[in-house]
């Protein structure tokens, strides 16, 4: 959870808000929340910019999967829950989450969280939905793509939005793709990004035949 600290009432708005968007700080009956390397399970730098993998342990972890003891050693190995959350520490022990293992993009060798670059997207005045996934290229591995859906009554290319993510994120994590259209959703409205992972390889693997 992320526990509010009285002077950051006193801070800008963007400050704020940076701030409330990290966790990290155990509940009460949670042993410990921590960020890890996955494959040394050694802890990551507190540097706010090594990513890691999420873990946690204490009484209100699950006990396991339910006749599924492969699944639960797999999850629990090393003595930690592994969430599949990757994450940075801040110096400060707060956590801020970057992304799903399974939707980050590796691209040229380097991590892009989805995440990141679908804030970024949000911050465009004609976005209302973005989501950002990984697609096929013949040089990089896969680059970042972003399916976005415009507010009512704006209007934008695809060249002006990728244009404002360059003046805002890294250019290797600027999406090469811009999409628009609507974004799949659960009867909740959660963006499934599973089904745009599906379309863009579907439609990678029709152009390569």
């Amino acid at each position: 959870m992320c526990a509010k600290q009285e002077e950051w009432a006193d801070l800008p708005i963007d400050q704020r808000a940076a701030l409330n968007a990290r966790q990290g700080v155990a509940y009460p009956l949670q042993q410990d929340v921590t960020v890890l390397n996955p494959e040394t399970m050694q802890p990551v730098p507190a540097d706010g910019e090594t990513m890691g993998e999420i873990f946690f342990r204490g009484n209100i972890v699950m006990k396991g999967y339910l006749k599924n003891p492969e699944a639960t050693q797999e999850a629990f190995k090393g003595g930690w829950f592994h969430t599949g959350d990757l994450a940075v520490m801040h110096p400060d022990g707060y956590v801020k989450i970057k992304d799903r293992s399974k939707d980050i993009i590796i691209s040229g060798g380097e991590n892009i969280s989805s995440v990141e670059v679908e804030e970024v997207l949000y911050r465009h005045p004609a976005v209302a939905l973005a989501a950002v996934v990984a697609v096929p290229d013949p040089k990089w591995g896969e680059v970042p793509c972003a399916v976005v859906e415009l507010r009512d009554g704006a209007s934008a290319t695809p060249e002006e939005i990728i244009e404002f993510c360059r003046g805002h994120m890294a250019r290797y994590k600027v999406p090469k793709q811009i999409v628009f259209g609507v974004l799949p959703k659960t009867s909740t409205g959660k963006i499934q990004k599973f089904q745009l992972r599906q379309q863009f390889r579907s439609a990678a693997a029709i152009a390569e035949s």
